[in-house]
């Protein structure tokens, strides 16, 4: 089991648990947004404060890092599992604040659909995240990164496919410009999960 590595006084898996945790709903917040076409203050204020707590989780486990002798596994890996995670929260944020300055309103079928490939894939980082205390827990950890994985592959689909409609049928320059940037955006999530897969089966691999 990895956890007994640990120092007593302090614990990573804990931190990125919480790390996914606002990920987990920073993914929920923007389905929310996609479902009902609507950007309110509520929606994006609390999309800004999970993307601040990220940040601040993230700084924790790096300045952490730099003070624990023994980590439950590489250096390198705690890192950039932590970069990585942060970029999921950052990504959301910023497709966030490119629908707020763009002033996109209404529901579009395709941002919806993506919204909810996004969620899952976040929740299958979570789940991965969460089963990482314990190496038996190898075959779990290695389904949750599959499934990432194929979610990515779906993402490149339904990106190419908004893209070529949307090149076939918008005559609006302007609007053009607006939707190939979100869909390029929320591809780019799926993306960063998928990184965050790749990072985890690396680390199962070292401790096989």
């Amino acid at each position: 089991m990895l956890r007994k590595f640990l120092p007593n006084d302090f614990d990573f898996f804990e931190l990125f648990e919480k790390q996914v945790g606002y990920a987990v709903e920073a993914a929920e917040t923007f389905k929310k947004i996609a479902e009902t076409g609507t950007l309110n203050e509520n929606l994006y204020n609390k999309i800004q404060s999970l993307e601040h707590q990220g940040d601040e989780i993230t700084h924790t486990i790096i300045n952490q890092l730099n003070k624990t002798f023994i980590t439950p596994f590489d250096r390198e890996d705690i890192y950039n599992l932590a970069k990585e995670l942060d970029d999921v929260i950052d990504m959301l944020n910023t497709i966030t604040n490119r629908i707020r300055v763009y002033k996109i309103t209404g529901v579009n079928p395709t941002l919806v659909e993506f919204s909810s490939v996004i969620l899952d894939s976040v929740k299958a980082v979570q789940s991965a995240i969460k089963c990482m205390r314990n190496v038996k827990q190898h075959e779990s950890i290695m389904c949750s990164c599959v499934e990432i994985n194929r979610l990515e592959n779906v993402g490149d689909t339904m990106r190419d496919r908004a893209l070529g409609s949307l090149f076939d049928n918008e005559k609006d320059p302007i609007t053009i410009i607006k939707w190939k940037e979100i869909y390029t955006d929320a591809e780019t999530i799926l993306d960063i999960c998928e990184d965050v897969a790749h990072i985890i089966e690396t680390i199962l691999v070292k401790q096989a």
